[in-house]
Formats: structure tokens, C-alpha cells, sequence
């Protein structure tokens, strides 16, 4: 029997990143993820007593069929005293009459009627602060015009999880479930950035929050100086201004699937492209250790695959030629070790989609984030070639 020591220097180099990539996963799913992913409710609904005033806050253009079934959801409410403020954001088709009507009838109703664009804000920065500046309540818990509840009782839902301490509460806003593929991907991107904001709510320090179901005081708001730091931004509005104001003691996270956001799923898929670019362009804003760990967990992600893959066209970094060939024994090994990575995520995207309402994902698991694993990378480029 003859037997022979191999060693290839390159293998070996990706194989030690392979390693490393899924060591770094593996903590990032157990003692990050998890957190969401086994959550169990501990608060309690609160008492009509317990409750204070809120202002919802919309902010809509060119919305009005939108607004028609959001606003009477918005409504019935099961809240004892709170007001809807509606910003209509120089809007051209119905909208404006509609809210006149409404603001006429429903003594609940506040519109903000904006008829002309800053030229030096972008996005929906200076009508969100406009509909901040005219709420009657220092509470207040915004949503957008394509967003609907899932009950009657998301408001109180959001409203329980304030404390003694609490400033902001982030929640979770989830697509309508399709039969097309975009809405797959698009569905798998929000849980799994939800994940990320949510679990770090859990764990603390908060790192984000969407505008689609996220709460806190306005005076929190007008002590930061609003978005002042980030108005030339076309996003930012929700998860910079969480990433700067947030900390482990004032934000809480609200984990309810029953009582949540639905949205209206984006039909064009390079839509949801740019979005996700501009969201990327502000990166550069969060906070260092908000982009360390969301660095980590996508650039990790992206070695695990491309090493993953290099590997199999590569002699085995070292080992011993000997009567049994050595690819009996590499690929094997290397397929336990994806195996393990899936696995993980299986338990982990499983539960965390129970608890965020997700269904239909788990199937398409390694296809949706392998897919993730090489977009975001080009995703984020493109947003920091675009961020001024």
C-alpha cells in the first residue's frame, strides 16, 4: 500500500475561511437570532387606565384608494383615545377631498395638507416631520398608506410594551404572501432584516426599524433634532433615526404576529431593488457597532457560499493519498458541514417566522439565501456609490 502527504496552500486559504465564515454564522444564529426565534410574549395588554393618548401618523401620496381601507382599520381600533394624523404630501388625485370629507365627520381625523416639495429634503422626511410637528400626543406610532392592520388590536399591542423607561418600540411589517417569485425573495429580504433589528431590540443595543409599524415619543424626536443629520438622504427616515436614538434601556421590541402590520406587496421587482439600495446608502449613518454586526453577518455569509463552492473545484488543502481516495472522504465532510449551517437556520428562520407571522419561506431556504448571499454584497456597493 503506498501513502502520500499532500498540502495545497490555496485550499487551505479557503478552507480556513469557509471555517471561519461558518463559525460566524453559527454564533449569529444561536446567540443572536435565537433570541428571536425562541421569544416567549411577557407583556401584557394594558388596561384602558394604563394607556395613554396616541397619534398614528400617516404619510401618503397619490394614495387615496389606499387610504380608503387603511384609515377606516385605523379607526376601529380597539384604543380608548387616540387620533389619526393623515400628511397628504402634495398628492394629485383624490386624496385631498377624501381627507377634507373624512376630517369633517371624524373628530379623530387631523389632516396635513402639503402642497408644495422641499427642495433640500428628500424622501418623506419633511412630511413625516410635519405630521410629527402637528400631533396632539407626545406617543406616537407611525405606519404608511400601503399598510394595513392585522387586528384590532395592534395599537394597544404596540402601547403595551412601553414601560417606565421606554422611548421607542420597533415592530415587525410583513408582505401579503403571493404565488410569484419576486414576492419570495422580497418576503425573505424583510424577514430576514427583521431578524436582524429585532434580535438586536432582544439583545441590545437596537440597531434599526421600519417606518411600516414603529413607535416613539415625540419629544425623544424633537430632542434629536429629527432628521436633520440625514435629510439629504432618500431613506433613513425610520432605521438611521432608530439607530441614533435607541439604546439597550429606552426601546423595546414588539414581537406579535397576531397583532402586527401587513403591507402591500412591491409588483415591480427592480422597485424593490432601488429601495433596497437606497436603504443601503445610509449605512454610513448607524451607529459603529449596528454596522460591525450587520457587516458581519452579510459578508460572512457571502464567504460561507463562495468558499463553499470553491472548494469542491479545489484539491483538498492537505490530507493523505492512500488506497482510499481522498474525495470519499473531503466532500462528504464539507457537505456535514453545510448540512450544519442549514440545519441551524431551519431551527432558527422556523421559529422566528412562527413569531413574525411569516409563511410559506422555509421551503425555498437555501435558494432565497444563497440568492441574498451574492445580491446584498452588490446591493450595499451600489448604495455607497449612490450615498451623496
Amino acid at each position: 500500500m503506498s501513502i502520500s502527504f499532500f498540502y495545497n496552500r490555496l485550499s487551505f486559504y479557503i478552507l480556513a475561511c469557509f471555517i471561519l465564515s461558518l463559525i460566524i454564522q453559527l454564533f449569529i444564529h444561536w446567540i443572536r437570532f435565537s433570541k428571536l426565534a425562541f421569544f416567549k410574549k411577557k407583556a401584557r395588554p394594558k388596561l384602558d387606565e394604563e394607556l395613554e393618548p396616541v397619534s398614528v401618523v400617516v404619510c401618503a401620496r397619490d394614495a387615496y384608494e389606499q387610504l380608503t381601507v387603511l384609515i377606516p382599520a385605523l379607526l376601529r381600533q380597539n384604543y380608548p383615545q387616540f387620533e389619526v394624523v393623515i400628511v397628504n404630501d402634495c398628492s394629485e388625485d383624490e386624496t385631498e377631498a377624501y381627507l377634507k370629507d373624512l376630517e369633517r365627520s371624524e373628530p379623530r381625523i387631523k389632516c396635513v395638507q402639503l402642497r408644495q416639495h422641499l427642495n433640500f429634503f428628500i424622501g418623506k422626511k419633511f412630511p413625516l416631520s410635519m405630521g410629527i410637528k402637528s400631533a396632539s400626543y407626545d406617543l406616537l406610532v407611525l405606519t404608511e398608506a400601503n399598510c394595513l392592520p392585522t387586528s384590532e388590536e395592534w395599537l394597544r399591542s404596540m402601547v403595551s410594551c412601553y414601560g417606565h423607561d421606554t422611548e421607542v418600540v420597533v415592530g415587525y411589517a410583513r408582505y401579503e404572501n403571493t404565488s410569484r417569485l419576486a414576492n419570495r425573495l422580497i418576503r425573505f429580504d424583510t424577514l430576514q432584516t427583521g431578524m436582524l433589528h429585532l434580535s438586536a431590540a432582544l439583545a441590545g443595543p437596537p440597531s434599526s426599524g421600519t417606518g411600516k409599524n414603529l413607535s416613539y415619543r415625540k419629544s425623544l424626536f424633537f430632542e434629536n433634532k429629527g432628521f436633520t443629520s440625514h435629510y439629504t438622504m432618500p431613506a433613513g427616515d425610520d432605521d438611521v433615526f432608530v439607530s441614533q436614538v435607541a439604546n439597550k434601556k429606552n426601546t423595546k421590541a414588539c414581537i406579535d404576529a397576531e397583532n402586527s402590520i401587513v403591507a402591500t406587496p412591491i409588483t415591480s421587482f427592480w422597485t424593490w431593488v432601488r429601495q433596497r439600495c437606497n436603504k443601503y446608502s445610509t449605512i454610513r449613518m448607524h451607529r459603529t457597532d449596528t454596522r460591525a454586526m450587520m457587516a458581519l453577518h452579510y459578508w460572512s455569509q457571502f464567504l460561507f457560499y463562495t468558499s463553499f463552492i470553491a472548494l469542491f473545484f479545489l484539491k483538498p488543502a492537505f490530507g493523505v493519498e492512500a488506497d482510499i481516495p481522498y474525495y470519499l472522504y473531503y466532500f462528504p465532510t464539507l457537505a456535514v458541514l453545510f448540512l450544519l449551517r442549514y440545519v441551524t437556520q431551519l431551527i432558527i428562520y422556523r421559529g422566528a417566522s412562527r413569531r413574525l407571522g411569516e409563511h410559506g419561506l422555509l421551503a425555498g431556504l437555501i435558494l432565497w439565501d444563497a440568492f441574498f448571499a451574492f445580491a446584498t454584497p452588490l446591493f450595499r456597493i451600489t448604495g455607497r456609490m449612490t450615498k451623496e
